[in-house]
């Protein structure tokens, strides 16, 4: 019934005002990919608002097993895009993992994850931590409360575990970042060795998202870091307690991306335009009159072939708040963005960013030049793909011009100190200064041998 409405719009097109200039499409029917989280609610709405319909695209949506699984159906085909890891293109692109030449035209959102502990550990935790005059306890919390109760498990002869998504994921390099940030050494990669658990104190391995409460519930780990609904699942389960957003870890900070093949990118420019064009149009939705929208998406994540997750637990962070400790629930707007700020607009300085953190722990394994980082970026992140995109819905009367950074030379301005949490700024045109500035981590021509870190 949906095509039928969506064929008998399009013929009728001819004698109806026209909402959105149809482009000449190379290939009109496609499949996406995802992973049962709240960010991939642009492809959702896109497909729930009729806006991929708007483009004369029969999209169909899959959730995927696992972030390899549906990397590599954009890979091979079987898939003509994703809701992706910021990490995966990038890290296919430089031959880290599975090799392919990746793009994105489009980042998802900004924000949206959380670390989380075990029941146990908050308990050891929460006597060490500041309490503000309502009796709650003050956040951010530094991993630096983390440290005596590592040192205790150590003790008994434990190794502390934590879980992270992928090992490009943002979750592995927020938490890395976090447990840095408190003076916690979270482990380094190397060719020979990809746990990334060398020379670490805090032990972090891959975890699928929604098998992350049943893992902590289970002791097999003792924390973890994911995005929504996963954090607020523990709490509602009573089995876990988040103890920081990624947004008070870095505000405003880059999250999922769509990802397709160059290859389909220069096969179908016009398909990928009428993409980019719905994509955009969801992510307005989301955001716009102050979140107006987000109760109805709860409802559309909520369904089982997207989420799946209760309704309310979905909503507890989707909808402007944010719950921590049970009964301890606080605004948190901008917890979920996905138009505002610029959300939606593939920056050069997100993706340097990444690449920092692939750098810092490892898994790019030599020193690399700053105008490396400017060449991957630019290879693998596409504003102007994204900007005439989001030209044409101007010039259909369907966005507003200000929401769009024109001018920009694809660098976004640094982030200044105060908005990080562990006080150091961050400039993606500089980031081997930045590399230095990070107290934990590998710098200027450091590798990692055997269990060691020379030079």
């Amino acid at each position: 019934m949906k095509r039928l409405l969506a064929s008998f719009a399009i013929t009728t097109a001819i004698v109806a005002p026209a909402s959105a200039e149809m482009l000449d499409l190379e290939k009109d029917v496609l499949t996406f990919g995802f992973i049962k989280l709240t960010d991939m609610a642009p492809l959702a709405v896109a497909y729930e608002q009729g806006f991929f319909d708007d483009e004369g695209l029969f999209v169909t949506l899959e959730a995927q097993a696992n972030w390899k699984v549906l990397l590599d159906g954009v890979i091979s085909g079987t898939l003509d895009g994703a809701h992706m890891l910021a990490g995966q293109p990038l890290a296919a692109t430089i031959g880290y993992g599975t090799e392919a030449h990746i793009i994105t035209p489009f980042s998802m959102d900004l924000n949206g994850n959380g670390i989380t502990v075990s029941n146990e550990v908050w308990e050891m935790m929460k006597p060490t931590l500041p309490v503000g005059d309502d009796g709650l306890v003050e956040h951010p919390i530094s991993a630096s409360a983390l440290k005596p109760v590592i040192e205790d498990f150590n003790g008994r002869g434990k190794p502390f575990n934590m879980g992270m998504v992928f090992p490009v994921s943002t979750h592995n390099y927020e938490l890395r970042y976090w447990l840095a940030a408190g003076g916690i050494e979270p482990g380094y990669y190397s060719p020979e060795n990809v746990t990334g658990q060398i020379a670490a104190e805090a032990f972090l391995s891959v975890t699928p998202p929604p098998q992350m409460p049943a893992t902590l519930e289970a002791g097999t780990i003792s924390g973890y870091s994911v995005g929504e609904p996963w954090n607020q699942q523990a709490v509602f389960k009573g089995i876990g307690v988040p103890v920081i957003t990624d947004y008070e870890l870095w505000k405003n900070n880059p999250e999922k991306v769509f990802g397709i093949s160059a290859s389909f990118a220069e096969e179908n420019p016009n398909t990928t335009l009428a993409v980019v064009k719905a994509l955009i149009r969801a992510a307005q939705w989301l955001d716009e009159n102050d979140n107006a929208n987000r109760e109805e998406a709860v409802d559309i994540l909520s369904r089982p072939e997207y989420v799946g997750a209760d309704r309310e637990v979905i909503a507890n962070s989707m909808t402007g708040t944010f719950e921590y400790e049970k009964g301890d629930t606080r605004d948190v707007p901008d917890f979920n963005v996905f138009f505002r700020y610029y959300a939606t607009q593939p920056f050069y300085s997100d993706a340097v960013w990444y690449l920092t953190q692939m750098r810092r722990w490892g898994q790019i394994a030599e020193a690399k030049p700053d105008s490396w980082y400017d060449e991957v970026a630019k290879s693998v992140y596409k504003p102007a793909i994204y900007l005439e995109a989001a030209r044409m819905l101007v010039d259909e009367g369907l966005v507003d011009e200000a929401d769009f950074a024109w001018d920009s030379d694809g660098y976004k301005e640094p982030t200044p100190a105060g908005d990080i949490i562990d006080g150091i700024g961050y400039d993606g045109r500089a980031p081997n200064a930045y590399l230095e500035s990070l107290p934990i981590g590998l710098k200027g021509d450091q590798i990692v041998v055997g269990n060691e870190i020379q030079g």
